[in-house]
């Protein structure tokens, strides 16, 4: 495949990535800019590296460099660290011609198919992961999942204490559990129409 058609397959590839998975379901406008901007900058370096006498290990300790810098610069969630890498790698598959020639198309649609099907809302949809901070000190596991339960609303899966203390009298734990299904309806409620709903309630009230 030639050099400009692995360009346009990358920044085709990319797009997809972006617009069509990522910032619909994130919202994040400045991980948008590091995704494309990290995804042209490798692209067009791993195309420089191809066509020069520079050793592929030189290549890859030079982006191993680039994704440390950017990760230590912000706090990114699991998900979006996956989106990140997906994008260093299709730049990756952009600027290096491999054989055969249509396996870089390949790659890159297995790259963006994965995270397509990986981070779809329907899958493990009543699946939750929170950080919970109780205003009692547990000290029977029993007890604490109990109290989680009814907190939430779900089935505790695992439970990881985190600390208690028992001076100020409370617990954090890491918890992952699943909501309650007849629960999830009210859990996926648009803002902007909860906001409405509420304003309505209070005018109601007032007259």
């Amino acid at each position: 495949m030639s050099q400009p058609l692995l360009v346009a397959a990358n920044l085709l590839a990319v797009s997809v990535l972006v617009f069509a998975l990522y910032f619909p379901r994130y919202r994040r406008r400045d991980m948008v800019v590091a995704i494309l901007g990290l995804n042209v900058g490798v692209m067009a370096v791993a195309t420089a590296l191809s066509t020069a006498q520079v050793s592929a290990g030189l290549g890859l300790g030079l982006f191993g460099v680039l994704s440390i810098i950017r990760l230590r610069s912000s706090e990114l969630d699991q998900e979006e660290v996956a989106y990140y890498f997906a994008s260093l790698s299709l730049g990756l598959l952009g600027g290096i011609a491999v054989s055969p020639s249509w396996l870089t198309p390949v790659l890159m649609a297995a790259i963006v198919v994965a995270l397509f099907v990986g981070d779809h809302p329907r899958l493990f949809a009543t699946s939750r992961h929170q950080i919970v901070t109780l205003d009692e000190a547990f000290t029977n596991e029993g007890e604490l999942v109990i109290r989680l339960e009814s907190l939430l609303g779900g089935s505790v899966k695992r439970v990881k204490v985190k600390k208690v203390d028992l001076v100020n009298d409370s617990t954090v734990v890491d918890v992952r559990y699943i909501v309650d299904p007849s629960r999830t309806d009210t859990l996926h409620v648009d803002p902007l129409t909860a906001a409405a709903a509420e304003l309505t309630a209070r005018e109601s009230l007032i007259s």
